[in-house]
């Protein structure tokens, strides 16, 4: 009976063996499963963390954009309403006490343009005033003159024409950045 007792010890030996190498082989296993599933982890973090300051990066931007939208489309109604009452207020200039010294530049302006004069035309509120201003050459009344005076050349195939409506025109563009900055002041 030794035989079979060193033959189960020998196997006993054996089993405990190589469940100690399956043991070590299973915690290796286990072990390189742990590292490549916190790797995949912390990937996955990066890649949200990633993705997540993406999103702030594109939320801040569309943000941005619709602030300076608001902000210029604010700009321009506002220049809109200030050159609306800038005409306005054109329109019933010659109601104003000043607009004979207005309308006597505007005429004195033009005809230093033309010197050789066939006529002066002005709008048909401005006629008795401008035939009290011009005494030289012809005034005509002109129905598409508003605020302002057309001289038209000998020959009559050209002419200039000085408006104040046309003046504010001619200068909008100059006015419009010193308009939006006293706006947003």
């Amino acid at each position: 009976m030794a035989l079979d007792k060193l033959l189960e010890n020998e196997a006993q030996s054996e089993i405990e063996r190589i469940r100690a190498e399956a043991k070590g082989r299973a915690e290796k296993i286990v072990a390189d499963a742990r590292e490549r599933a916190e790797a995949l982890l912390d990937s996955r973090k990066r890649s949200l963390e990633s993705q997540h300051q993406a999103g702030l990066v594109r939320a801040r931007s569309a943000a941005d954009l619709d602030l300076n939208a608001a902000r210029l489309s604010a700009n321009e109604s506002g220049v809109s309403q200030v050159y609306g009452l800038v005409n306005e207020y054109l329109g019933g200039i010659a109601t104003a006490p000043e607009y004979r010294d207005i309308l006597s530049r505007l005429i004195a302006q033009a005809r230093e343009a033309v010197p050789e004069a066939e006529a002066v035309e002005v709008g048909p509120q401005d006629i008795g005033l401008a035939r009290i201003l011009v005494q030289d050459v012809p005034v005509r009344e002109n129905p598409s003159i508003k605020g302002g005076v057309r001289v038209v050349a000998r020959g009559g195939k050209s002419g200039i024409t000085n408006t104040l409506a046309g003046r504010l025109e001619r200068v909008k563009a100059e006015l419009a950045p010193q308009i939006s900055r006293i706006l947003a002041e």
